[in-house]
C-alpha cells in the first residue's frame, strides 16, 4: 500500500492507478471489480477493518464488496441513493444502458449485499465527512477531511483519460454517468472546497496546490 496522507493509503492495483481502493483508518473505501477480491484481501489481511464503504455502487467499485464484508464480518456502508441497488442487485439502474455497461454488469459486478448504514451528508466515516455528490450515480458520495483538505471523489471526477489513461482531470464518461448535468454541479461543489489532495476512483492522486481542480471546473458550464 502507498501512504497518501496521515491515516490514508491506496492499495496496490492492476493496473496501477486504474481502479483505486483506499484504506482510511480502519475503513476500506471501494472494492474494485469482483476479480480484485483476492488482491484486496491479501493486502488488508492484517488490518483490523471496522467497515467497508463505497463511493458508489458501480461494478468497478463494488465488485469485491460482498467478499470483503463476508470475510471480515464487517458492515457495508453505501450512499443512500445507491443502497437499494446494493441490496437488491439491480446495479443496472445506476448507469445508462449501453454495450459497455452491459458488459460490466456481466463480467465485473459483484453480488448484492445488505447495507448496514446508508450514508448521508455530514456522516463521518474513517475520519472523513460524507458529501452527497449525485450525478454519476444517484447515491454517489465523496469523503472530505477538512483538517488537511484531503478529498476522495470516487468517479465524480476522473484523474486520467478513460481510454488512454493519460493523467489529467476529466468528467466521467457519459456512457457511465446517469445524470451528467447533476454530476457537473457536484464537480463545481468539490472545486469550491479547494482541496489540497484529490484521490480518484481512476487515476493518480492529484496534488492540487496549483488549484488545478478549480481551473478545470471553471471550464465547465453549469
Amino acid at each position: 500500500m502507498k501512504q497518501i496522507a496521515d491515516g490514508l493509503s491506496m492499495l496496490d492495483g492492476r493496473p496501477g492507478d486504474g481502479v483505486n481502493v483506499y484504506l482510511a483508518g480502519d475503513v476500506l473505501i471501494d472494492a474494485g471489480t469482483r476479480y480484485a477480491a483476492d488482491r484486496i484481501l491479501r493486502q488488508v489481511k492484517d488490518v483490523p477493518l471496522a467497515a467497508h464503504a463505497v463511493t458508489h455502487a458501480h461494478p468497478d467499485h463494488q465488485g469485491a464488496s460482498h467478499r470483503v464484508c463476508a470475510e471480515f464480518d464487517i458492515p457495508m456502508l453505501c450512499g443512500d441513493g445507491d443502497a437499494d441497488a446494493m441490496e437488491s442487485g439491480d446495479f443496472a439502474s445506476l448507469a445508462p444502458v449501453n454495450p459497455v455497461t452491459r458488459w460490466q454488469m456481466r463480467f465485473w459486478v459483484g453480488p448484492a449485499h445488505p447495507v448496514a448504514r446508508r450514508l448521508k451528508e455530514g456522516d463521518v466515516v474513517g475520519g472523513f465527512t460524507i458529501l452527497e455528490t449525485p450525478g454519476h450515480s444517484p447515491g454517489s458520495v465523496c469523503f472530505w477531511r477538512e483538517a488537511d483538505r484531503v478529498l476522495i471523489v470516487g468517479d465524480v471526477l476522473f484523474g486520467q483519460h478513460a481510454i488512454t489513461t493519460r493523467p489529467g482531470l476529466h468528467e466521467p464518461p457519459r456512457r457511465f454517468t446517469l445524470d451528467p448535468a447533476r454530476n457537473r454541479e457536484s464537480i463545481h461543489r468539490l472545486a469550491a472546497l479547494n482541496p489540497a489532495t484529490v484521490c480518484f476512483g481512476h487515476g493518480p492522486v492529484l496534488d492540487n496546490r496549483a488549484n488545478e481542480l478549480a481551473r478545470f471546473a471553471a471550464t465547465l458550464k453549469g
